[in-house]
């Protein structure tokens, strides 16, 4: 008879590890980016997207300040259609925009560089529920929200706090913006993301972070913004509001069609690239038109469907494909890139979802993607984080750091010492160069069990999220909350009771 064990004593291993484990404030990637399309593939392309914006158009709704840039840039404008000359849109996004920028932390030691070599993970976003082993899934609430950004915080793969990494529910659809936003400024030191639902959000974001950073934010780009496009091919009068508000304030855009093809775009995968670029050129080029040089990100969102049921699917190999030419694209217009992530269509952390968000994360990271949202927690196509998940998958996001410094050919990589050391047919074990590289020789995960099978058994037989559970849930009982100056704190609290009482609730 086989004695369980809690997961108690491995929940804390694996925290603790966690916490202990070195992070460093971004990756800076020695792999050269994987190419899938040669240079007339890539042209063809550039020239489909050039045929859309000049011929079919792109709308600019309800936004006349947008409609007004775009007639004085040179562009027609019928309407809320706006048919643009060939190549404006290039032009303008590459005369003006940074190919990279540092997004500044509250905490300088991680603040990020967005662009050039650098691949920068944030968590999952805009998911309304949550689900765990313990209570299943459920409406996310401020709690959850809070929780999701402590455990960012602590983990040392992800760089990057997010946005709305989920929706809490429990606040007035009008006002949670005030808290999240907080949420991150208090619990956390890393970047963050700031509002996009309305233009006055995205301002709140921005006054937030002013009062946090200590005053006046100067030319300071502290905010990242997803600002996504109502594929095909509209750009509606929110996301344009929230745009302007980020570009005049020198604040970055994430300018990012969300493609399912089949759906939003056509099935192909050049046809869903052509129109992604097309959306992507004329979002980046509208916030040079406000202020030119404001950060932006080329970023797209791409996947498959189920043509029998509608469903969207991730992990597939269309969606791989999509990724690697759309970085290719955004390289050869020279901006940063957004893509990729963990996503998979399963309900909880099982075999499914471990195939389908490493089919996605392996083409991010050799795509060369900059910055990758959805990096951990995501599951059911995006309508919920796993707290189990989140854990498992920034596990992985470490191995991706490995790989990405590619093969170590310094002297002590090359290892010639050991083999000159080493008598002839005897193990490596006890040699000189294997005792001074063997605690940082390989990845040691956190959360995988690479154990005999008895002593599996004799700690439980726990599975891997049962090991992930037991681990967010020491890692919340043992946080500690980055320094924050009280008078910024109090100054952020006071503003947010200002705002809170301007307007009534509005129940989503």
């Amino acid at each position: 008879m086989t004695t369980r064990r809690s997961g108690g004593r491995s929940g804390r291993r694996a925290a603790r590890a966690a916490q202990g484990q070195e992070s460093k404030p971004f990756l800076k990637r020695r792999l050269e980016p994987v190419e899938v399309l040669d240079e007339a593939g890539l042209l063809q392309i550039e020239e489909n997207a050039e045929t859309i914006m000049n011929e079919v158009g792109v709308a600019f709704q309800d936004f006349p300040d947008a409609l007004e840039l775009w007639r004085a840039a040179g562009a027609e404008v019928d309407g809320d259609l706006v048919r643009f000359p060939r190549g404006l849109c290039r032009e303008l996004v590459q005369s003006t925009a940074p190919q990279v920028f540092t997004q500044h932390a509250r905490n300088a030691s991680r603040s990020v560089q967005i662009g050039g070599d650098s691949t920068v993970f944030a968590p999952n976003y805009g998911s309304p529920f949550v689900t765990d082993l313990d209570e299943g899934r459920r409406y996310a609430t401020l709690s959850d929200f809070e929780n999701i950004v402590k455990l960012t915080y602590q983990l040392p793969h992800l760089h990057h706090s997010g946005g709305t990494v989920v929706e809490p529910v429990d606040v007035p659809v009008n006002k949670r913006h005030l808290d999240m936003v907080y949420s991150h400024l208090k619990y956390s030191d890393k970047p963050l993301m700031g509002s996009v639902t309305a233009p006055q959000r995205a301002s709140d974001s921005i006054e937030l972070c002013r009062l946090a950073f200590g005053g006046d934010l100067g030319d300071q780009t502290v905010l990242t913004s997803l600002i996504n496009a109502s594929s095909p091919l509209r750009w509606d009068s929110t996301m344009l509001g929230a745009a302007k508000v980020y570009a005049e304030n020198n604040q970055a855009c994430i300018i990012s069609p969300f493609i399912l093809a089949g759906a939003m775009s056509p099935v192909t995968v050049a046809g869903l690239a052509a129109q992604a670029l097309a959306e992507a050129l004329t979002g980046m080029a509208f916030c040079q038109l406000v202020r030119p040089g404001a950060p932006v990100i080329f970023g797209t969102f791409a996947s498959s469907m189920s043509m029998a049921t509608g469903a969207p699917t991730f992990g597939t190999p269309e969606g791989g494909l999509a990724i690697y030419v759309m970085a290719a694209l955004a390289r050869r217009v020279g901006v940063p890139f957004r893509s990729g992530g963990m996503l998979t269509a399963a309900k909880g952390p099982d075999a499914q979802a471990a195939y389908e968000s490493l089919s996605t994360l392996l083409p991010t990271m050799q795509a060369g993607v900059h910055f990758v949202l959805h990096a951990a927690g995501w599951v059911e196509g995006g309508l919920a984080l796993s707290y189990e998940k989140l854990l498992l998958d920034a596990d992985q996001l470490g191995m991706m750091g490995v790989y990405a410094d590619g093969v170590d050919m310094t002297p002590n990589g090359q290892a010639m010492e050991a083999f000159a050391t080493n008598p002839h047919g005897a193990h490596f074990l006890g040699n000189v160069h294997t005792l001074a590289n063997f605690e940082s020789a390989f990845y040691r995960s956190t959360l995988a069990d690479s154990n005999s099978y008895e002593q599996w058994l004799e700690e439980g037989e726990l599975s891997a999220a049962q090991r992930a559970n037991s681990a967010w849930k020491q890692m919340l009982n043992d946080y500690q909350p980055p320094p924050l100056d009280e008078d910024a704190d109090q100054a952020m609290l006071e503003y947010i009771d200002r705002r809170k009482a301007e307007e009534p609730d509005e129940i989503g």
